[in-house]
């Protein structure tokens, strides 16, 4: 199988459950999201565990073309930053994460676009063409 379309398979479903989880959940997740950072040990943990994934994506499919398999090149990169961040600048991250926190509404855009192209990454893995 295509690594493409194998990852495809993994972050469509992933994608899509948290675009569910935060449109039925919103109050919940800025609980959750507000408590995060409480948590040192939480956090080193969650950069280290989203740098793996993010470094899993970067070294198995670092492909720089302009069609679909770019999304998960780009997606790749994201979780490999933000486990960075995570892990070395915490502060940064918690800096960065509290315009989330306080409007909620923003949480919305990002993640309409997440939600989408975890659909569209779902037809991708399971319904290639």
């Amino acid at each position: 199988m295509d690594n493409s379309i194998l990852i495809a398979r993994f972050l469509g479903p992933y994608i899509v459950l948290i675009g569910i989880a935060l449109l039925f959940n919103l109050e919940r997740y800025k609980n959750i999201a507000e408590d995060f950072f409480k948590n040192s040990a939480l956090v080193y943990l969650s950069g280290l565990l989203t740098f793996v994934a993010g470094l899993a994506i970067v070294l198995s499919h670092n492909i720089w073309v302009m069609d679909w398999r770019l999304i998960i090149t780009v997606f790749g990169w994201i979780a490999l930053t933000k486990g960075v961040l995570l892990t070395v600048s915490p502060d940064l991250s918690l800096r960065m994460s509290r315009v989330f926190i306080k409007n909620t509404k923003l949480v919305a855009i990002p993640w309409t676009i997440m939600f989408a192209l975890g659909i569209f990454l779902l037809f991708k893995g399971f319904l290639p063409l």
